[in-house]
């Protein structure tokens, strides 16, 4: 019986049978998968770290699937009910969004909701502009910054109570200021400005922090390279920090956004949402359903609505940020 050897690559033999022999030893093939490449084996090692990354994330996912999302799946199922909380609830299909489309009030705290998310858009610039003077070492500069951080610290109800002794016509500083007295949180065509100027507040000075927080991360030599270059004010401003804040604008825009969308707080504190429903917002509106008139499955629909426009508005935020990334 002939044999052949043959060498590999590292200097090796090896000895096979010829083409006359057939009890030669073989090498057993790498069990490949369907695709034709070979199955890679996992170490052991990289099976206990997976194994303890997943027993890390099995709690947050536990915690996240009792208090997120089963919540919304319930609130969702109760949209198609009829409850009051003490009876047995009737399921009633799509009756309650239809009422809902045609409530008058519905689109009132829908326009006063759009209000919000515009006029709060101005606490982002503004926080940012605050953050700009703010980041800089002066004398007494951390006095300042406390000084703007302290509406951040404050609750909305008492937020509410000092803009409300604020606009008191009576004896209010606006009426101070203005020489009469304005019935700002009487009037319906002025209630809803005025607790979106209270609110702008504490929200601004939330995104002061952030951008704060965000300018200490740019890079230094980017800066100096555009200085070199002869960039200065809004040019060094608007092509080489605002480029790398970008990040920092997306959580502050996100942030600002949402918290337009489910405003209550202060409209709860200031006017009820009077006068006449004139300054209800839907996250109000939901709770007004829900807590006055017992109405669980109408207030679950308001709730689902309120929470699909916000699931838009983040994921089109995100798509746009991820393509950008890319």
């Amino acid at each position: 019986m002939s044999h052949s050897v043959t060498h590999r690559a590292d200097g090796s033999a090896h000895s096979g049978a010829g083409p006359a022999g057939g009890g030669g030893m073989s090498n057993t093939p790498r069990a490949a998968s369907p695709g034709g490449r070979p199955r890679r084996r996992v170490s052991p090692t990289a099976r206990r770290q997976r194994r303890a990354a997943f027993l890390f994330l099995a709690p947050a996912c536990v915690m996240v699937a009792i208090y997120v999302v089963w919540p919304i799946l319930s609130t969702i199922r109760l949209s198609f009910y009829s409850w009051d909380g003490m009876s047995d609830a009737s399921f009633v299909g799509l009756a309650n969004y239809i009422e809902l489309f045609h409530a008058q009030a519905f689109y009132t705290a829908l326009k006063n909701n759009v209000i919000w998310l515009v006029l709060f858009l101005l606490a982002p610039p503004m926080g940012l502009a605050i953050a700009l003077y703010l980041n800089q070492a002066v004398a007494g500069i951390r006095i300042v910054k406390s000084l703007f951080f302290a509406p951040f610290v404050l609750s909305g109800v008492v937020v509410g109570l000092i803009f409300s002794w604020f606009y008191d016509p009576t004896f209010g500083l606006l009426k101070l200021i203005v020489g009469h007295g304005i019935p700002v949180l009487g009037d319906a065509h002025y209630a809803t400005l005025g607790i979106i100027f209270a609110a702008l507040w504490p929200q601004t000075a939330y995104c002061m922090i952030l951008y704060l927080t965000g300018l200490t991360t740019l890079n230094s030599e980017q800066i100096e390279a555009a200085r070199m270059e002869g960039a200065r004010g809004w040019a060094l401003l608007w092509h080489v920090i605002l480029p790398q804040l970008r990040p920092t604008t997306f959580m502050a825009v996100v942030v600002t956004v949402i918290g337009a969308l489910r405003s209550f707080d202060l409209i709860s504190v200031m006017t009820g949402g009077g006068p006449f429903e004139s300054s209800t917002v839907l996250a109000y509106y939901m709770y007004d359903q829900a807590i006055k008139y017992y109405r669980l499955g109408y207030s679950a629909a308001i709730a689902v609505v309120l929470f699909a426009i916000m699931l838009l508005y983040i994921v089109y935020h995100l798509r746009r940020l991820l393509s950008d990334e890319h």
